[in-house]
């Protein structure tokens, strides 16, 4: 009984993710490619893009406090990088924020740039904060919880 009740929480904080824009289609397509062989595999992708783009925040970091004058091509460089590993598991906010910063990089809007990045460090540590959450109660709920497009 208990695992059904938990598997009905997982299911409401993950359509709860989709609902509040955290994440889109290609979070569906990473759940698509985990089956019994790699069970934890959408887990395991997360983690590793936390890991590699923690590199790229601080490069992006250390690129703004560099700021005489900013380098927008290295800027933009490193934000293009983040935008795709985002993009590749379905982070949709911080997507966004990423293509906003892209703009300003592109405008040589350096208030732009910092206001924005502001903005997406945020997006960044929320979604890891749900993320986290819900593989903990995935894991807790068991397997067999196969995906299904968001409602």
């Amino acid at each position: 009984m208990e695992r059904n009740q938990s598997r009905r929480q997982l299911a409401v904080m993950r359509q709860s993710l989709f609902d509040q824009g955290y994440l889109d289609e290609q979070f569906i397509q990473l759940e698509e490619l985990q089956d019994d062989a790699n069970p934890n595999f959408v887990e395991e992708v997360v983690t590793l893009y936390y890991r590699d783009s923690a590199r790229l925040v601080t490069s992006i970091e250390q690129a703004l406090r560099d700021r005489s004058p900013l380098d927008f091509n290295k800027l933009d460089s490193y934000m293009h990088q983040f935008k795709g590993s985002s993009s590749s598991i379905g982070a949709k906010k911080v997507k966004a924020e990423s293509t906003q910063f892209r703009e300003y990089c592109r405008a040589g809007n350096g208030e732009g740039c910092l206001r924005t990045f502001q903005q997406l460090k945020k997006e960044y540590t929320t979604l890891k904060k749900k993320l986290e959450a819900y593989f903990q109660l995935a894991r807790q709920a068991g397997p067999n919880e196969i995906a299904c497009r968001p409602k």
